[in-house]
């Protein structure tokens, strides 16, 4: 058990996290033990669009509501459509957990961030890795109506 401190180690991490599995939940659970407290922020389906080029399966509302009642996430956020490091900026963490594969601009990053950044383990990525998990055999856009 974690001594009590008076300055928490925050913590961020963010991501699409359409459809949780087992290699996001580790991910959350790595972070987790890194931090006192773990905020997470859930993509827009606009950002999740620009970004990956098809839409979320899930809407935004539901993978919010599935990442807020996770185990060990103290606060999860909907980002922002317009500034995708608003979050980062308000919240102040101390580090920010990327996943083993998240592209992300290092340096962009670096310029509004001066803490740790950290970025963690896979967890089985031939089996969990959500670009071979969220395959929509219904949707030529790949989003659920």
């Amino acid at each position: 058990m974690r001594e009590a401190r008076k300055n928490f180690l925050t913590g961020i991490c963010f991501g699409t996290f359409d459809n949780l599995h087992p290699g996001h939940l580790d991910f959350f659970r790595q972070a987790k033990e890194r931090c006192d407290r773990l905020y997470v922020v859930v993509a827009r389906a606009e950002n999740v669009k620009k970004i990956k080029g098809n839409y979320p399966q899930q809407g935004e509302g539901r993978r919010l509501n599935k990442v807020s009642q996770t185990p060990g996430i103290d606060k999860a956020f909907l980002g922002d459509i317009k500034d995708k490091y608003r979050l980062i900026r308000e919240i102040s963490p101390r580090v920010i957990f990327l996943c083993y594969d998240q592209e992300i601009n290092l340096e962009e990053l670096k310029k509004i961030h001066s803490g740790e950044i950290i970025r963690l383990n896979s967890y089985i990525p031939e089996v969990y890795k959500s670009s071979k998990i969220n395959v929509c055999r219904y949707c030529s856009d790949n989003r659920r109506a």
